[in-house]
């Protein structure tokens, strides 16, 4: 049996199973803090906002992509997945953040992105460069076309930014993109690929990482047998027999991952982002494999109690199955703010609203954000893992009004200007009441900010105690003394209300109703908002002892 490895960087406190009931924060590097005054968020920015987030009370960090990158995809296009991006700062500024970070006390989670590259990486320019039949072609997907002279696509997939997922060359060969075009997809069967992404592994944990979220991990393994088979990422069988995603033939390759975080001490954890039907979804989170997969469910679901309360059944009916941890997420870099979501009209289309720069239908901030205070509150108290979205502690919403001539994402080119994409909710956050990015930086930022973002920014609402900043502060420190076990017990309550018992009497109480209802006996831990004579509010979750 091999020694297992010791990193370089290491938290105070050892445990093994951190994650299972971890709160992580994730943060979205180039939307942060920008210390070097470029408008650009960097590592030595995050670096210098620590001592904040520990002192929010997270267990941990996620850094969505770092590396070298174009920016076709916002960092989600990577030129080389060894290095940092030479704008966002050095090796050395990453070294220096992860031991900050684990001085306090805070682990590291990275993103891995394995299912495409940036068409920049010196594999893809080298395939290109060596032609058709070639071992560097073979890293990727490659095929001749269809018609009479290969001047058609190989198949009529459809890309997840819009348009074809095949883009050809000047040799006439095609390759494959489930995402943008400046994203080639690797191919999963070459050995190759897996042995090189198996050092990068290493490579990150050998430095001291505790941990990776993979990025399309449902999306690895592909049927490129001909003839071609339809795909359709919104209704995968549960067979695993969709030609592109969620196939069985990926699991092997996770097999090989958890090898590779085993060698560690304490083992590496990992998360998979796979978007699969979930009773399939609990076979990425089997501990043979990567140990937890993220449940998307309440980010498409209503501000409901029926819905809230079949979710959290099945999720954590699944986690038992698989010996993982639940996962709970309510927002993140690709969705439009919850505290926006539960502002508008259950059914709203999100994408047609952006459309009209938020103003139809309209949005009613102050309900969005009484909700969303009563959902995470919900949230925190469940048994599992809590992933939480930068600037959500804040009650931000989400940006919608940022002019056409300055949006990033590539959904709004792909889709002809007819989606505006992500970047609503990539706003870099704001930290002080004023100045010309809020406190992000020294000069205006990367994606414009609100102009009324001072009035929700960190200084703002430091000192406020009603803030929402200081209930995520309250919410955590609570959780921290509370939360033990896996447990949880329904407790019948209201047709409005969801309620369970966790551990030592906690409970938790959310009334989604909009009429108040009698407050359960017991002395109160907490409140999502304030609280009447005896009665609970609508919207409001409190928590019992």
């Amino acid at each position: 049996m091999s020694t297992p490895r010791t990193p370089a960087s290491t938290p105070r406190t050892a445990d093994a199973d951190w994650w299972r009931d971890a709160v992580v924060y994730q943060v979205y590097p180039r939307s942060f803090a920008d210390a070097d005054g470029d408008g650009l968020g960097d590592v030595a920015g995050i670096t210098s906002r620590v001592p904040y987030l520990a002192s929010l009370g997270v267990d941990a960090l996620w850094l969505s992509p770092f590396f070298p990158s174009p920016l076709a995809d916002g960092g989600y296009d990577v030129a080389d997945y060894r290095a940092v991006d030479p704008r966002l700062g050095t090796l050395d500024d990453f070294d220096a953040f992860l031991r900050a970070a684990h001085e306090h006390d805070l682990r590291v989670i990275v993103d891995v992105v394995p299912n495409h590259t940036s068409d920049q990486h010196e594999w893809f320019r080298a395939a290109l460069a060596a032609g058709p039949g070639s071992p560097e072609r073979a890293r990727y997907v490659f095929r001749d076309g269809a018609g009479v002279s290969g001047e058609l696509p190989p198949s009529d997939w459809v890309s997840n930014f819009g348009g074809s997922a095949w883009t050809r060359v000047p040799d006439g060969q095609w390759y494959l993109h489930l995402f943008a075009p400046e994203q080639p997809d690797l191919d999963w069967s070459n050995p190759e690929v897996r042995a090189d992404f198996e050092e990068t592994l290493r490579f990150w944990s050998d430095r001291g990482v505790d941990g990776f979220r993979v990025d399309v991990a449902h999306g690895l393994a592909k049927d490129l047998s001909t003839p071609y088979r339809p795909s359709d990422e919104k209704a995968l069988p549960l067979d695993g027999s969709d030609p592109l995603y969620d196939r069985d033939e990926v699991h092997e390759i996770f097999q090989g991952w958890r090898r590779v975080l085993d060698e560690y001490d304490p083992p590496r954890a990992a998360v998979a982002e796979a978007w699969a039907p979930a009773p399939r979804r609990v076979l990425y989170a089997r501990p043979t494999e990567l140990g937890q997969a993220f449940n998307f469910d309440l980010l498409e679901a209503p501000f409901d109690a029926d819905v809230f309360r079949t979710i959290v059944s099945r999720n954590t009916a699944m986690a038992e199955e698989s010996g993982a941890s639940s996962t709970w997420v309510l927002s993140n870099h690709d969705v439009v703010r919850h505290a926006t979501r539960y502002g508008l009209p259950d059914g709203t289309d999100t994408d047609a609203w952006l459309m009209t720069d938020g103003t139809t239908p309209a949005l009613d901030r102050a309900r969005g954000l009484r909700r969303a205070r009563a959902a995470t509150m919900l949230l925190l108290a469940l048994p599992g893992s809590t992933y939480l979205y930068q600037g959500e502690e804040l009650g931000l919403h989400e940006a919608p009004a940022i002019p056409h001539d300055r949006l990033q994402d590539p959904k709004w080119t792909r889709t002809g200007h007819t989606v505006k994409g992500r970047d609503g909710c990539r706003v870099p956050i704001p930290w002080t009441l004023s100045g010309p990015s809020f406190g992000f930086g020294p000069v205006a930022p990367h994606l414009p900010q609100p102009a009324d973002f001072g009035a929700v920014s960190v200084g703002a609402e430091d000192g406020d105690p009603s803030s929402t900043l200081n209930l995520y502060r309250s919410a955590l420190a609570a959780r921290a003394r509370l939360q033990e076990g896996e447990q949880l017990d329904w407790l019948e309550v209201g047709a409005d209300v969801v309620a369970f018992a966790r551990h030592d009497g906690w409970r938790s109480v959310t009334n989604f109703g909009t009429e108040p209802v009698a407050l359960p006996s017991g002395s109160v831990v907490l409140a999502s908002g304030p609280l009447g004579d005896g009665v609970l509010p609508g919207e409001t979750t409190v928590w019992l002892a």
